[in-house]
């Protein structure tokens, strides 16, 4: 009985030992498809110090659609950047695929051809997100809320050419 009793404290101590701190963060797996563009999906989600529920928050978003892009990864969780630069952890759950992004600057013409002279059919203000699409050359179809338009991908955070987001 005290045999048992000592193997069962010897591998409980290194299974212990083996686990990860709750302190430091847990080193992610690596993805070949990393980094890539994702946007927060619900209309609050928090962004944590760690990749678990037990690592504190550090902000929360309460806005939908935010473009984020996702550097890292460890199981559900990923670590995403925002358009202001902070870092941290969101779960899969709360981002999704779609492409947006957000205007930056100054306010921005959003023009009916992908062209410096074209007509301006909108305007959009630094802080708008809105779903992008066809950017290429330089420009970005810009869709706020059904007012589509082409925007200089240059007054743009979350239009860079990253690999398209893989499958939760």
């Amino acid at each position: 009985m005290q045999v048992r009793s000592i193997r069962f404290s010897v591998l409980a101590a290194a299974l212990f030992a083996s686990l990860p701190s709750m302190n430091q963060p847990l080193r992610a797996q690596s993805d070949p498809q990393l980094p890539y563009w994702a946007s927060i999906d619900v209309d609050e989600a928090r962004m944590r110090a760690g990749p678990s529920t037990e690592f504190p928050i550090k902000w929360i978003y309460h806005r939908k659609y935010l473009p984020v892009k996702v550097i890292d990864r460890m199981d559900a969780w990923r670590k995403v950047e925002d358009p202001d630069g902070d870092q941290g952890w969101m779960h899969s759950r709360l981002l999704s695929g779609d492409r947006t992004a957000i205007v930056t600057g100054n306010i921005r013409p959003m023009r009916s051809n992908p062209d410096a002279g074209a007509r301006i059919a909108w305007r959009a203000e630094p802080g708008v997100v809105g779903r992008i699409s066809d950017c290429d050359k330089g420009w970005c179809l810009f869709d706020v809320s059904g007012q589509r338009g082409w925007i200089e991908a240059s007054g743009l955070w979350g239009d860079e050419e990253l690999p398209p987001a893989p499958d939760k």
